[in-house]
């Protein structure tokens, strides 16, 4: 009798918080001009067990019409009946977790310019392998 395969992540989110959400308007509507963003991911381990915070900021800049930031902090674990090496679980962390984060800060973005004289901002899909290589 064949085994069936899991298809469960091992790497389970436990906690999912916005850390800021920040709209500051400069002026009125401007269709003349590119809203500018720019991503930071900062992730690290805590000490004495094994909860990664994986901690994404948008930071956005409609020039002459709004500033906005978006940071969010998501708390993951490894499913521990998998015996991942260090190595695998440094590249789970960094691609896996940043992709699952990512539908949450796309929607807040969203909702944030969805407001009177403000163009709703759909963030497009990311490349997370490049966007952490670099």
């Amino acid at each position: 009798m064949e085994r069936k395969k899991s298809i469960k992540s091992v790497l389970n989110l436990e906690k999912l918080v916005f850390d800021k959400i920040e709209f500051i308007r400069e002026g009125l509507k401007n269709d003349d001009t590119e809203i500018d963003f720019e991503i930071q991911t900062v992730i690290s381990k805590r000490q004495h067990d094994e909860m990664y915070r994986v901690n994404l900021e948008l930071l956005g800049n409609k020039e002459k019409e709004y500033k906005l930031t978006v940071a969010l902090s998501g708390f993951f674990t490894f499913d521990e009946a998998e015996k991942l090496t260090e190595q695998e679980k440094e590249v789970l962390i960094n691609k896996n977790a940043v992709a699952i984060l990512m539908p949450y800060l796309r929607s807040e973005v969203s909702l944030l310019t969805a407001q009177p004289e403000v163009e709703c901002v759909v963030l497009p899909p990311f490349n997370i392998n490049k966007m952490m290589e670099d």
